[in-house]
């Protein structure tokens, strides 16, 4: 028998559809995880607060696979699992379209004012004009990262008549590499940041690339606060260095209320919503580890897998 430790939300999705040979104990809560955790041949310990996920995962010593509907990885002991040879599949792909949908809805509010036309409509006035007169047709993105989101992002902005630049970790053609995309950061209207958080990527947007930007150019962080520095975005904002920022991640999160970008009116900040705009996550994210499981009773390779060296 194959023993698997799961969260009781999947199970009406899940349940009537186990092989006879899995072992199923479903859990709600991180503590009946942990206890349940050190039989688990196969651990999905996703919980609402992902610090819940660590006692679990630590305690699973017998565990051979790890599933989870989390894209990112940050946080987990991606070293421990490595060392337990772990084989973990991630929640690549699952919200790849709403994540998007939230960037380009970020886009679409800076370019048309829409915040102001939301602000009017609280004050019961009628506008005499448009808050804001941009254009996505015909206006250029440099998107940094390249998986799912970043993928689902570029076919979207296509629609809008974008012409999108994508930077890889490899560059290939068409595309730009870690190396040479700052020195061309001030051809774009739209900086657009989708990658990993990762120790390369941490602050890699500072001072010096706000200052290579155009002035009107707007940020849209869609990937982790991590990968700004968030206080010399404050600045650039704040001195008009660059024209906005969407940000759906910040640096904590929750943002203190007593932050400045909350005061600063070219900033536009969402709570970390993009990935729980959708309403099929869980029918999808149960659908692929089905299939996984399927797969990992044949002994064939399963998908997407972390690469638990390069932390993504």
């Amino acid at each position: 028998m194959i023993c698997a430790v799961l969260p009781a939300l999947v199970r009406p999705l899940v349940e009537p559809h186990l092989p006879d040979d899995v072992d199923a104990h479903w859990f709600m809560s991180s503590d009946e995880a942990a206890i349940l955790a050190p039989q688990a041949e196969i651990g999905w310990f996703d919980m609402m607060d992902k610090t819940g996920m660590l006692a679990p995962v630590k305690a699973a010593t017998a565990l051979k696979w790890l599933n989870s509907i989390y894209a990112g990885v940050d946080g987990m002991p991606l070293d421990l699992l490595k060392s337990r040879g772990v084989i973990y599949t991630n929640g690549a792909g699952l919200i790849a379209s709403s994540v998007a949908e939230y960037a380009v809805m970020g886009m679409l509010t800076i370019a048309k004012g829409y915040r102001e036309v939301v602000r009017a409509q609280d004050r019961h006035e009628w506008l005499k004009g448009p808050p804001a007169r941009g254009e996505l047709a015909g206006s250029k993105a440099l998107l940094i990262g390249y998986g799912a989101i970043g993928k689902s992002i570029e076919r979207q902005l296509n629609g809008f008549g974008v012409e999108v630049i994508v930077v890889r970790r490899s560059p290939s053609p068409g595309a730009l590499g870690p190396d040479n995309w700052r020195a061309r950061l001030g051809e774009f209207d739209w900086v657009i940041l989708a990658m990993p958080a990762t120790a390369e990527t941490e602050h890699m947007m500072g001072e010096a690339e706000f200052a290579a930007m155009k002035p009107s150019a707007a940020l849209v962080n869609i990937a982790r606060g991590s990968v700004v520095d968030q206080d010399a975005l404050v600045t650039a904002l704040r001195d008009k260095v660059i024209g906005a920022a969407f940000l759906d991640v910040t640096t904590p999160e929750p943002l203190p209320v007593d932050n400045p970008l909350w005061a600063l009116d070219n900033a536009h900040i969402t709570m970390h919503l993009s990935g729980q705009s959708q309403s099929s996550l869980f029918q999808r994210a149960a659908e692929r580890f089905l299939d996984n499981l399927e797969r990992y009773r044949k002994s064939e390779p399963l998908s997407p897998m972390v690469d638990l060296t390069k932390g993504y």
